[in-house]
């Protein structure tokens, strides 16, 4: 399942685009499946549409977007796209937040080639993920509350990562080494280093591929160091035309230093390890002429490993299973598209912290989709959701697009969805936070305009939305009468409402220039969102939030990319972020890059200014750090 693309967020995918060398992305892509954006065909759960066509706000990342950016993880290439909040924890992908608008980490779903990856242990453990960036396609950044799309959790959006799928058997072996050149404790420079390898094998319509990787480093700062392995296998088998099996399977095991995490500074000495396995299976078949059915089956197991300070003083041992099963259809008719689906979802977690829970969930959805017109089209549907805790809910939405000339678009769309208390709201005892049982489900409304020009060498998007979720759950310490609020436990609670308004602005201008020249290409793009947030009902004024204050207000991206002498490509990115309750700041980062047909080799310079922030909780972020990395096709 993809999604429909859209707006304003195409212009900053569009530069992301110039960033990659066209010929470096033919070369070191030349053995998996490699698509220009506005080639991409953005599929839901049911219904499917190219990127100029939809009427949704979606930025796509492409894989020559990512080719070019001076990033190590998935949460790197999150961190550029604006009205994204990317919380990191630390270095590689250790672990991070995903925020979409000034929502929280629970609040955003995401997805693995279609599977939804809800923990309902904790938002925490979302992106721990099983695949490295040489495995990724594409990925697509869904904003706006989307239960029509998604099903529940989709609160204020949902990302898309899609995988690429083998074209031609090959090998491809990466690595890379880096360091902040500081010295740690024992006299030793912080450094790092990955290593990865994927092989494909493709035999008539069947095409199978394994990647493996390792990413380990001493860390940035006390406790910091970090050990990371990776395996993924997914294959695609094609009996006739008009059946196709596919299959995927992962692990990851992420173990790493977590000093600052949850609980400054008494967890100076705390570590932590997840482990988390996926699979499923999936069939796409077309019935007749208009009627495409696709069953799924999908399993996810985590294992959570956190201590605090040694295992006889606090240990929290979490162990999820989350079975799932989907069936969606697409009927074909003479007057639109009809898309109909039903899904259902068994939770069960086993915890030294949390107990021992289980939940099931079941959805039914249905959308039409209007008959395609040069001019007009639109969307409606909903989704209607049963929870073994909450019961029956609705959630109805609708798009609509009107193109002013072929390449320009205004578009708008109203949506509502669901996110459910994850198990660490409701039952978590230990240290600094108590949980509470009696936590309803967070509800969202969401509505948006915007403008688009896709085409030519300058392109520009803006769009404005206005987002109120009912019974906001937010983690809260009442400080009144205290004098140290040190020494209280955040509780979460339902807030009566909260709203949140903002914009996004984005352009950007890309060109060839001639053969014959020492500047191949040159690129430029720029992007700004701003939130402001505002809340009703219960007072804060006595109040200390965890997350309604951490709010990314002002958040600007510049990117500027040059290709010369047809092997070398130079890039810089720069991020300008202010939260409503830190310090704002500025960080730089740049790449250098040589490509030839079998192998390519980049230096990667990130936080050049060597600046001192806090993206989550009390943990400081690594500094200026070089990396020096090469891939080879054998």
């Amino acid at each position: 399942m993809r999604v429909a693309v859209s707006n304003n967020k195409i212009l900053f995918s569009l530069f992301l685009g110039l960033c990659g060398s066209a010929s470096a992305q033919k070369r070191a892509d030349s053995s998996f499946a490699t698509r220009q954006l506005d080639e991409v065909i953005v599929q839901e759960n049911r219904l499917a549409a190219p990127v100029k066509a939809i009427n949704r706000n979606i930025t796509i990342i492409t894989r020559k977007q990512i080719e070019a950016m001076p990033v190590s993880s998935l949460t790197e290439v999150l961190s550029y796209v604006p009205g994204v909040d990317v919380r990191q924890r630390g270095p590689e992908g250790i672990q991070a937040d995903i925020g979409i608008d000034g929502g929280t980490f629970d609040q955003t779903l995401i997805l693995l080639n279609g599977v939804k990856i809800t923990d309902p242990q904790t938002g925490h453990n979302m992106m721990n993920l099983p695949i490295s960036l040489v495995d990724v396609d594409h990925i697509e950044v869904l904003r706006g509350a989307a239960a029509r799309i998604y099903g529940i959790n989709a609160l204020n959006g949902a990302i898309n990562i899609v995988t690429r799928k083998a074209t031609e058997t090959g090998l491809i072996i990466n690595g890379s080494g880096g360091s902040s050149f500081k010295e740690n404790e024992n006299n030793k420079l912080y450094d790092a280093y990955s290593l990865g390898a994927s092989g494909a094998l493709v035999k008539g319509g069947n095409s199978q591929s394994l990647s493996v990787s390792r990413n380990q480093g001493n860390g940035y700062r006390y406790n910091t160091a970090y050990d990371n392995y990776r395996a993924f296998y997914q294959a695609a088998f094609n009996n006739d035309s008009l059946h196709q099996y596919n299959v995927m399977a992962g692990f990851v095991n992420n173990g790493y230093g977590a000093n600052g995490f949850y609980a400054a500074p008494g967890d100076l000495n705390s570590e932590e390890t997840v482990k988390t396995f996926l699979a499923a299976v999936s069939n796409t078949s077309r019935i007749n002429r208009n009627w495409v059915m696709t069953p799924r089956i999908s399993y996810r197991y985590t294992k959570d490993d956190y201590i605090y300070i040694k295992p006889d003083k606090y240990r929290n041992l979490h162990n999820t299973n989350v079975l799932g099963a989907e069936l969606n259809n697409t009927f074909t008719t003479a007057i639109g598209t009809f898309g109909a689906g039903v899904e259902g979802r068994y939770e069960h977690i086993k915890s030294t912290s949390l107990g021992n829970h289980e939940r099931s969930n079941l959805g039914l959805s249905g959308e039409y989709k209007s008959i395609a017109d040069r001019r007009f089209t639109f969307t409606l549907g909903g989704y209607l959701n049963y929870n073994s805790f909450y019961g029956w809910q609705l959630f109805p939405g609708a798009d609509v697009g009107f193109n002013i000339t072929p390449d320009l678009k205004l578009y708008a769309n109203a949506g509502t969805a669901q996110r459910l208390p994850t198990y660490t709201d409701l039952y978590y005892k230990g240290k600094g936070i108590i949980g509470n049982e009696n936590l309803g489900p967070e509800k969202a409304s969401y509505g948006e305009i915007g403008i688009r020009k896709f085409s030519g060498k300058f392109s520009y998007s803006g769009s404005v939305f206005y987002r109120q979720i009912s019974n906001f759950i937010d983690y809260v310490k009442d400080t009144a009468g205290v004098s140290d609020p040190a020494k209280i436990d955040w509780r979460p609670e339902n807030f009566q409402r909260a709203d949140m308004t903002g914009f996004t602005l984005n352009a950007g201008y890309t060109t060839t220039l001639q053969p014959q020249s020492l500047f191949n290409s040159f690129g430029v793009n720029a992007g700004y969102n701003y939130l402001s947030p505002s809340f009703e009902g219960d007072a804060l004024s006595t109040r200390i939030s965890r997350y309604v204050i951490e709010t990314l207000r002002h958040q600007f991206t510049a990117n500027v990319r040059t290709e010369l002498l047809h092997h070398f490509s130079v890039s810089a990115a720069a991020r300008y972020c202010m939260r409503i309750n830190y310090k704002d700041y500025t960080l730089i980062d740049a790449r250098v890059a040589y490509k030839q047909s079998r192998y390519q080799i980049y230096a990667d310079a990130t936080n050049l200014l060597d600046v001192t922030y806090v993206e989550a909780g009390a943990v400081l972020m690594p500094g200026r750090w070089v990396t020096v990395g090469a891939s080879f096709k054998l």
